[in-house]
C-alpha cells in the first residue's frame, strides 16, 4: 500500500525530532564538566596575562606621545 505524502512527511519529521533530541542528550552528557562549564564558573578569571595588558597600554601611550616607563 502506498502511503500519502503527508503521512510520510509526518513520520520523517517525528524521526528527525527524535534524532535531534538524542543529539542534545549526548551533547549534554559529553560536555558535562567541560571547558565551557569551567569558564562559566569563573575558574580562569584570576589567570589573566597582565603582560599583554601592559604592552597594550605602553603602545597606546607611545602613540599619544607619552612615556612608557
Amino acid at each position: 500500500m502506498a502511503e500519502s505524502a503527508k503521512t510520510v512527511a509526518e513520520r520523517a519529521e517525528e524521526r528527525l525530532e527524535q534524532v535531534a533530541e538524542n543529539v542534545r542528550q549526548r551533547f549534554d552528557r559529553v560536555t558535562k564538566g567541560g571547558f565551557t562549564d569551567k569558564v562559566r564558573e569563573g575558574r580562569f578569571m584570576d589567570q589573566v596575562d597582565h603582560g599583554v595588558d601592559r604592552a597594550r597600554d605602553d603602545e597606546r601611550r607611545k602613540k599619544q606621545g607619552g612615556s612608557t616607563g
